[in-house]
């Protein structure tokens, strides 16, 4: 099932805190149930992942205890070692 983007069609609404937030079980093909607006790491490290417009790329050395903003669709295992992430949407 592909990831629901529940703000394409209100930008606007990007800007403001997150609604919901989820953990973060890294697949290489399972979608997200939401494309986030942004996502938390606990650990540092790289994320690899896919963003909504489907592009695939790794974020290298993602800082721990920060909200990084970027509208995600899939958190790939391969290419992930950060932990205890959170979708925020």
């Amino acid at each position: 099932m592909a990831a629901e983007d529940i703000f394409a069609a209100d930008r606007s609404r990007l800007n403001a805190p997150a609604y919901n937030a989820s953990e973060v079980s890294p697949h290489d093909t399972n979608d997200l149930a939401y494309v986030t607006r942004g996502i938390y790491v606990g650990v540092s490290g790289d994320v690899t992942l896919v963003t909504a417009s489907g592009d695939t790329i790794t974020l290298v050395g993602l800082a721990a205890g920060l909200i990084h903003p970027i509208r995600a669709k899939i958190i790939k295992d391969t290419g992930t070692d950060a932990e205890n992430i959170v979708a925020l949407w």
